[in-house]
């Protein structure tokens, strides 16, 4: 290429690149709407939040504690479903939908559920349920687990145990759900597997309840290999 079809092709870049303050200028009024759009959106959104969320947060907090108290008492029904003018949880979570309530509500059900022998019902609620916290989360977990487990579907139980224990990250439920895995292994065969999570107890969490007698887990895992 020629210096002079060089310097033709530069001073056409040139002609077509438009710099960004040029760019703004020409595009002001378009760009004000967009920012205006987002202030507005912003604007609704807090209004949402305080107009629409937080009386409704208030109002299935009032509604919920009666439901909690039969959930105490392992009431799972009326837990459930309500009783004497108060809603169940089920109420809680059809009625107050994006509440911080309504997602306890998914955990209370769902181990209501469980404790009923649903284990369909318990799965569906508990994997709808968003815990922060960690020790409520791996519970919640751990409980997918058992239900799965009663279920005889073990491939499943396996992950939401080696979820629970990794959630739960503590000397009081990681133990408990590591040697709940240890025996899913062995209802699949994986005695390896089995032994040697039964060894990360002992190993991890030596002073834990499950340690205490878990040599003779691991044995029996060894024997099986």
């Amino acid at each position: 290429m020629s210096k002079t079809e060089v310097n033709a092709n530069v001073a056409t870049e040139q002609k077509t690149f438009v710099p960004t303050g040029g760019f703004v200028r020409e595009n002001q009024k378009s760009l004000l709407f967009i920012g205006a759009a987002i202030v507005a959106l912003i604007a609704v959104y807090i209004a949402y939040q305080k107009l629409y969320l937080a009386p409704r947060e208030t109002d299935a907090a009032n509604q919920m504690y009666i439901a909690q108290d039969h959930w105490g008492k392992k009431e799972w029904d009326k837990a459930l479903k309500g009783d004497a003018g108060y809603p169940g949880f089920e109420k809680i979570i059809n009625d107050y939908s994006n509440t911080k309530a309504a997602n306890l509500a998914y955990y209370y059900a769902g181990t209501a559920y469980l404790n009923k022998g649903e284990y369909r019902k318990a799965i569906d609620n508990l994997t709808n349920f968003r815990g922060d916290d960690n020790m409520v989360a791996a519970e919640a977990f751990g409980s997918i687990a058992d239900a799965y487990v009663e279920l005889k579907d073990y491939e499943k139980a396996e992950t939401y145990f080696k979820k629970a224990a990794d959630k739960a990250g503590n000397k009081f439920l990681s133990p408990i759900y590591l040697k709940k895995l240890g025996l899913v292994y062995e209802a699949r065969n994986d005695n390896k597997s089995a032994a040697e999570t039964y060894q990360k107890i002992k190993t991890d969490y030596p002073t834990s309840a499950e340690a205490q007698n878990i040599d003779g887990y691991i044995a029996r895992a060894e024997a099986k290999q």
